[in-house]
């Protein structure tokens, strides 16, 4: 039975576009090749990890919780 997805394709990519260069630059901050600190290299790991996860999904629980639905599908 799981959730209906929220999301649609572009929104789909585009989080995973910005999750993905999220990811790169939280590597380099981390990996000492820039210098934002290590909890900004932290901070921007976890919002990849959110970022792509949910674009890979298709579906965003802030979504639901604000009512948006932008799959096309309602």
């Amino acid at each position: 039975m799981g959730m209906k997805n929220n999301m649609g394709a572009t929104d789909s990519r585009t989080r995973i576009a910005l999750g993905l260069g999220s990811a790169v630059v939280g590597s380099a901050t981390l990996g000492g090749l820039l210098g934002l600190g290590t909890t900004v290299g932290a901070v921007l790991l976890l919002l990849a990890l959110v970022l792509v996860g949910t674009g890979i999904v298709r579906l965003c629980l802030v979504y639901r919780l604000l009512g948006i639905d932008t799959s096309g599908s309602r």
